[in-house]
């Protein structure tokens, strides 16, 4: 780690980073798109699609490829595992993707019971590591002491066990990279390859608290909500004031999945002195940004990896009110998009999605340098009225509200309910502070009118009442426990609809 230490403190860059800085992204994305559509020519979705008819259109006018590009449909998960995933999933060869397709991570978000099997291929396991590669070589630009880069980076995902399955293996994808480490990076990995394998996250938890004073951690990669209750557990189960005792030399925090704003204020408790928290975009279905300059909340999207990106407006127009996807959704390429509006990203990529919804809503700080901030999922938005209450408005009217009350919101979910014949929002809020409900309720409803117009307008017609009930944290992650959805990626789901509402409130009532 010496030697990493000593690349990143000069600022030693790949040549594809250079590419990406130098390029145009239109350039970068049409080459993309190119080198997908001619690996993929002979897979059975190719030939169904004619990829070679498309790929002869890259030689007339500046965008005729696109217009031979879009006849292939716009597909999210249902359909494309039930035309050609499922396929892929019982043994078939050169799918969707040439070979034969020998991992699935098993991804079931935040709002699905049951897994869906996403398709990893070697291609998108190099993409992966060749994008973290990236990601660490960026924090150069950090003014961190060495001794961060000679330290070993914790990261906390789901077991690295993988089950056998007929002609495939399945398994959580942070379980399908670890097992294929660098050999330079595995001696610095933590917690290691075998407790990495424990399958019961309580158990891996337990291993780690024991064995949090062996290791010098300088970096911590993982969702929130479950690094604060494994550093929580290291700090009781060690008996010291916080972790920076045990680990002196952490300085970094990597985290995604969710935003990090409602879980700052507690995480920062646990803390001698801040740290950098950097943010990444890393899905079952590609590594797709990652923050790559300090003190700033955006990510750079990766436009020379494996991925090709298109982007669909976030309004009525293209989508239903269940955040269903419209079959003759307009989409944008990159250069077409503006700064400060929603779009639902769609990939094509090295794994064999094509034309797919990811369910993810970014929004463009900055075109020049391609950077973006996440503000939600196409089905977790709340719009029962016109109210257009994104993610991102959830998240910071929390932060704010935990920030003026002085009080610890770990989680929080909200739900859309009838009010006669109008409407409320029904929000539950995980802490363990007393909490003047009444006041809550006050503030938070003050918060959201403030950053969101259409939600003030609304609450002074059909919305008319806001309910909020203050819940124990530790039923929410018992919750998803019993949905089997504990530790690791797993993220508790902001918005609540219908079957989803009645069983949560259902196992509160117990």
């Amino acid at each position: 780690m010496a030697i990493l230490g000593t690349l990143l403190k000069r600022g030693i860059k790949l040549r594809e980073n250079l590419d990406q800085e130098y390029s145009s992204p239109f350039d970068l994305q049409k080459n993309e798109l190119k080198e997908l559509l001619i690996t993929a020519s002979n897979t059975e979705f190719g030939k169904y699609y004619d990829f070679p008819q498309i790929l002869s259109s890259f030689r007339r006018g500046p965008k005729q490829y696109y217009e031979h590009f879009k006849k292939i449909p716009l597909h999210d998960y249902n359909k494309i595992y039930k035309d050609w995933w499922q396929l892929a999933l019982k043994g078939g060869k050169n799918i969707c993707w040439p070979g034969r397709v020998k991992y699935f991570a098993l991804s079931s978000g935040t709002s699905d019971a049951s897994s869906k099997y996403i398709p990893v291929t070697k291609d998108m396991t190099k993409a992966i590591q060749r994008t973290s590669i990236r990601q660490i070589l960026s924090l150069s630009k950090y003014d961190l002491p060495t001794e961060v880069f000679e330290s070993g980076i914790l990261m906390i995902g789901g077991s690295t066990h993988l089950n056998k399955k007929g002609s495939y293996f399945e398994g959580d994808l942070s379980g399908i990279q670890a097992a294929r480490l660098p050999f330079w990076f595995q001696h610095f990995y933590k917690p290691g390859k075998k407790i990495a394998k424990t399958r019961k996250w309580e158990a891996k938890l337990e291993e780690i608290t024991k064995k949090a004073y062996d290791w010098d951690i300088g970096i911590i990669v993982g969702v929130p909500a479950w690094i604060q209750i494994l550093l929580e557990k290291i700090i009781a189960y060690h008996k010291v004031r916080n972790i920076h005792e045990i680990w002196p030399n952490l300085n970094v925090y990597v985290h995604g999945g969710v935003s990090f704003d409602p879980y700052r204020k507690g995480f920062e408790k646990l803390l001698a002195h801040p740290i950098n928290y950097i943010e990444t975009y890393l899905a079952s279905e590609g590594f797709i940004a990652y923050q790559s300059e300090p003190r700033q909340r955006s990510m750079k999207l990766v436009l020379n990896n494996g991925i090709f990106y298109e982007f669909v407006p976030f309004n009525e127009e293209n989508f239903k009110a269940d955040g269903e996807l419209k079959p003759e959704a307009t989409t944008f390429l990159i250069d077409e998009v503006e700064e400060g509006k929603e779009y639902a990203l769609l990939l094509s990529t090295c794994a064999g999605a094509w034309r797919y919804l990811i369910g993810d809503v970014i929004k463009f700080t900055s075109l020049e340098e391609c950077e973006i901030v996440i503000t939600g999922r196409t089905k977790h938005f709340l719009s029962m009225c016109g109210e257009h209450l994104s993610v991102d408005n959830m998240n910071k009217a929390i932060e704010l509200v935990s920030n003026e009350m002085n009080i610890d919101i770990k989680e929080f979910t909200v739900a859309g309910i009838p009010h006669g014949s109008l409407f409320a929002h029904h929000w539950f809020i995980g802490t363990d502070n007393k909490v003047d409900k009444k006041l809550l309720k006050e503030r938070l409803d003050f918060f959201l009118k403030q950053l969101n117009d259409d939600y003030a307008v609304e609450r002074s017609a059909a919305l008319r009442d806001v309910y909020v009930d203050v819940v124990p944290v530790k039923t929410f992650y018992q919750w998803m426990e019993s949905k089997g959805k504990v530790g690791g990626q797993n993220k508790f789901p902001r918005v609540l609809k219908s079957v989803q509402l009645e069983d949560w409130q259902s196992f509160i009532a117990q």
